[in-house]
């Protein structure tokens, strides 16, 4: 299905111009339309879902007719659209529900990941271990085998055969930093090669602790980026920091966070020699054990 999450924030922008082309103010249009001025700042910047009746109003008020007001309400459409992270509410966590949405109308997944291994490789024993390290920051704010459940759905989902092709850069940083017992590690390691293995859409690459980066600053935080089908909706760069996961999705944002991701992948493994320092790095942590 199309991202209702991406639909939300490309019918926000069109909104917006248009009530802007025809010089209204958000409070003018607000009062036009007997709504709080907050109800549509809230709609022009994606944070809620729209009501098809409300928008085809706006569009009334604003003049909008033929073919521009058609796509304008199959975008609409799109973004009241329930996927299948909204049957967990917030049992699933806030963040996670965002990376199933967006994921659910991705073509291609490009993602560094500085802190943990991706959510999309990840088994239910290393998600729980995680849960464990989150635990030890504080009081849960989502259930936690609500959470495993879901990261299993999304892995259903984006894994799929109409899920996009994934690129993910893993730090090797994390793989000697993470306080995971090494059991579960080893065991999440064989099987992640094992999934990238046997699925022609999946590539890692590891950037070698060593690893010199060229032509600019390292990355400060994990990072993924999203492409979709449809080119008028725009590629998307989201970073994960310590209490949120900025989204962006206007153009020379997004194209640092590519650069960057071009310099790191330029300086990690090849795909096939990470594949063999993971089944290395897996074995070496089998050894501790024994």
């Amino acid at each position: 299905m199309t991202s209702p999450f991406v639909r939300r924030r490309r019918l926000a922008a069109e909104l917006r111009n248009l009530r802007e082309e025809r010089g209204l103010t958000a409070e003018r249009l607000a009062g036009l339309l007997h709504q709080s001025r907050m109800k549509i700042s809230k709609l022009e910047n994606a944070h809620i879902r729209p009501d098809l009746a409300e928008i085809m109003k706006i569009l009334d008020l604003l003049g909008v007719t033929g073919r521009k007001r058609d796509e304008i309400i199959l975008i609409a459409r799109d973004a009241a659209e329930r996927g299948w992270w909204d049957g967990y509410g917030d049992a699933m966590g806030a963040r996670q529900r965002l990376y199933a949405d967006i994921e659910s109308g991705a073509r291609t997944i490009r993602g560094y990941y500085q802190v943990a291994l991706p959510g999309l490789l990840q088994t239910p024993d290393f998600v729980r271990a995680l849960i464990d390290l989150d635990r030890a920051d504080g009081p849960l704010n989502y259930r936690p085998e609500r959470m495993v459940e879901a990261r299993l759905k999304r892995q259903e989902v984006a894994l799929g055969p109409e899920g996009p092709s994934c690129e993910l850069i893993v730090d090797e940083y994390l793989l000697r930093r993470l306080a995971v017992p090494a059991g579960v590690m080893g065991a999440e390691l064989r099987h992640l090669v094992g999934t990238v293995s046997a699925e022609p859409r999946l590539a890692v690459r590891v950037l070698p602790l060593d690893a010199r980066i060229e032509g600019g600053f390292v990355a400060k935080s994990t990072f993924v980026l999203y492409t979709f089908p449809d080119p008028d909706d725009r590629p998307m760069a989201v970073a994960d920091t310590v209490n949120a996961d900025v989204v962006h999705t206007e153009p020379p944002d997004v194209a640092r966070y590519v650069e960057v991701y071009e310099r790191l992948r330029a300086a990690s493994l090849s795909a096939v020699r990470s594949l063999t320092y993971l089944e290395e790095a897996a074995e070496r942590l089998a050894g501790s054990e024994a």
